[in-house]
């Protein structure tokens, strides 16, 4: 009898004992997940100190001439960022999102920053340009956007930088 008295007091105390594990497990997922993303922003202000910082940003204006496939982007000379872009990708930027593609650690003073773009124009024509554009870095972080918009009267994609400041 005693040990029919255990089992069965064991038998009630396991479910509430595995609540409460279930409860400490999504606890220390919570802050390991919490921990995780503080370290990836402490790593991205080590990597990328605010005053040498720069970052480049697309976006596509409308979007009826232009459908992206590929962008290079070189930083004074060298490839900093190559990016493949899926049809979800470029829905997105049609529909205003704004991408980051690349973070550089860059000096103050002068630089050049230069595109190489390749996709789909009007009736299904390949489209490769290049756009360059010169920039003065000065102290805090610096923005560029290479913005992509339709040319009405052209029919063509217009692509131009953007300097934020």
């Amino acid at each position: 009898m005693r040990h029919v008295v255990i089992a069965l007091l064991l038998l009630a105390i396991a479910p509430l004992q595995a609540a409460e594990l279930d409860k400490d497990l999504a606890d220390f997922k919570r802050e390991v997940l919490e921990v995780n993303k503080r370290l990836l922003l402490l790593e991205e202000e080590l990597l990328f100190p605010a005053d040498t910082q720069v970052g480049i940003y697309v976006s596509l204006d409308v979007g009826h001439f232009f459908a992206p496939d590929s962008i290079t982007l070189e930083l004074d000379g060298e490839v900093i960022a190559s990016h493949l872009y899926t049809e979800k990708e470029v829905r997105a930027l049609r529909n205003g999102a704004v991408q980051r593609l690349a973070v550089a650690n860059v000096k103050n003073g002068g630089h050049e920053l230069v595109a190489f773009v390749t996709g789909d124009g009007p009736k299904g024509t390949e489209i490769r340009r290049g756009v360059n554009a010169q920039f003065e870095k000065g102290h805090g972080r610096h923005f560029v956007q290479l913005h992509i918009e339709d040319d009405s009267a052209k029919q063509q994609p217009r692509f131009r930088f953007r300097d934020w400041r």
